[in-house]
């Protein structure tokens, strides 16, 4: 790793903070594409009664 001297503090929050809003993102974007699914599921299978 490099040395980054006075400005280490800085960085490497910066780091831990990008990563964490990565996550997040990941894990929202997750979450939604699960319930989009969960939603086209049960409109596809209430079409399916009805025809």
């Amino acid at each position: 790793m490099p040395d980054l001297g006075q400005y280490a503090v800085y960085v490497l929050s910066s780091y831990a903070v990008t990563l964490g809003l990565l996550a997040v993102l990941i894990l929202g974007s997750i979450w939604q594409a699960r319930r989009v699914r969960a939603r086209l599921e049960a409109v596809e299978s209430r079409r399916d009664r009805s025809a």
